[in-house]
């Protein structure tokens, strides 16, 4: 692999580039025997497993993993084709998900590969994130060819990440770019590790990974979600209950039509176009064709389903309301108006956080949710024992015991009345 950089306190001066795996890029695994042969490969290593997953954001509906790579010491790497092997997923990778079992997962980022690996059936009996540990130990860039850059001195290729994966054969380029994601992921894993240590951030990094593993089993408090079609880019746009309806008709019927053909909704009709033909309300197909987008020939053949959108739209008896009901507090800018004693204590409760980022070199939002605080500060009604209350608020909301105790006293004080602060 050759000698890298000699790592310092911030980014090497010229780091060594590796645009290639050392060992060359594995072969696909694709037909259930090839998955198979991965699976005992791996097995036969030691140690933990570095692990990656390649989705097509913003080209498919779905969140389904099209590419999982894997590494593991004494084993080397592995490239999986979990969609092309012909079989139910959960039996073809079920011999990858035993052997992954065995020992501790290193991912970067692996908020955005665990769902789509529990999907197939691949759960980690222990985890360790790269980048949530770079966050930890403050950081302030944690993306992984930053990171691999900084302690390793290894400059990685980049180019292929937010391409379409779903897209078959891969291009041998992509899979290069695919290996390399793992390629020295087990070497990082000891040098953040090592830094934590250093900080004496261990034990924290132990409680972050554990509550990330387990995210997908606990039961959270029932809340109320936002009502999706709400968030359609332009929606300020429209400015009565009728054309709000149409909005969220013609949301309705995009993503049906997105999740039965598992393309990524505004690849199937633009926000934009929804609140055009929202705000012109056209009745006939020569109306709706006048209007951007809709004149071109896939949308020539949607038509009727648009039309029938906006019709529902017209004749329905339950317009949404201007404002969605609310979850939670309003924005932190209307407070002062509304509730100004709620609104001084947000502004403590920020000024105290940032004082323990700046002292612990955690980010304000890894120390505890803001929106956990925001709730809060809102809220909050007095308790005779107002450390003890936030504990107990801050618990019930998922906040880890090492949070806890850096914040608990910060936050009661802040909550307090100016004239009960001395």
């Amino acid at each position: 692999m050759g000698e890298p950089a000699t790592p310092g306190p911030g980014a090497p001066p010229e780091a060594t580039p590796l645009p290639h795996p050392a060992d060359g890029v594995p072969d696909l695994a694709v037909t259930v025997r090839e998955i198979e042969a991965a699976a005992r490969l791996l097995d036969r290593g030691r140690g933990p497993f570095a692990v990656d997953a390649e989705r097509a954001s913003g080209f498919r509906y779905s969140n389904r993993a099209y590419l999982i790579q894997i590494r593991r010491a004494g084993a080397g790497t592995v490239l999986i084709d979990p969609v092309s092997h012909g079989a139910d997923p959960l039996t073809a990778l079920r011999p990858v998900a035993e052997v992954l079992g065995s020992d501790e997962w290193i991912l970067h980022s692996a908020d955005q590969d665990l769902p789509c690996l529990a999907e197939v059936g691949m759960r980690p009996p222990a985890l360790y994130d790269t980048e949530l540990a770079g966050r930890l130990a403050g950081f302030d860039r944690v993306n992984l060819a930053t990171m691999v850059e900084r302690l390793l001195g290894f400059g990685l290729a980049k180019g292929h990440g937010a391409a379409d994966w779903s897209k078959r054969p891969l291009p041998a380029e992509w899979l290069n770019y695919a290996a390399l994601d793992v390629e020295l992921l087990i070497e990082l894993r000891a040098a953040i590790a090592e830094v934590l240590a250093e900080q004496g951030k261990t034990g924290w990094a132990a409680e972050e990974f554990d509550y990330l593993r387990d995210a997908g089993a606990r039961e959270l408090p029932p809340a109320v979600r936002r009502e999706r079609w709400r968030r359609t880019s332009g929606i300020h746009r429209v400015r009565d209950r009728r054309a709000l309806a149409a909005v969220r008709e013609l949301w309705a019927a995009r993503d049906r039509i997105a999740q039965r053909r598992d393309i990524a909704p505004r690849r199937v009709l633009p926000d934009s176009a929804i609140i055009d033909a929202a705000l012109a309300d056209p009745k006939t197909v020569e109306e709706l064709v006048k209007l951007p987008v809709f004149g071109g020939r896939n949308q020539r053949r949607s038509a009727a389903v648009w039309l029938g959108a906006l019709e529902a739209a017209r004749r329905t008896q339950d317009p949404p309301e201007d404002a969605e009901p609310p979850n939670g507090p309003p924005p932190p800018a209307r407070w002062s108006r509304r509730k100004p004693e709620a609104a001084a204590r947000l502004e403590a409760a920020r000024a105290a956080l940032g004082d323990v980022s700046e002292r612990v070199g955690v980010p304000t939002e890894n120390l505890v949710s803001p929106d956990l605080v925001r709730r809060l500060c809102w809220d909050w009604a007095g308790a005779p024992d107002a450390e003890e209350a936030v504990d107990a608020f801050l618990r019930a909301g998922q906040a880890r015991a090492w949070q806890r105790e850096l914040v608990d006293p910060v936050l009661a004080r802040a909550l307090q009345p100016p004239e009960q602060t001395d």
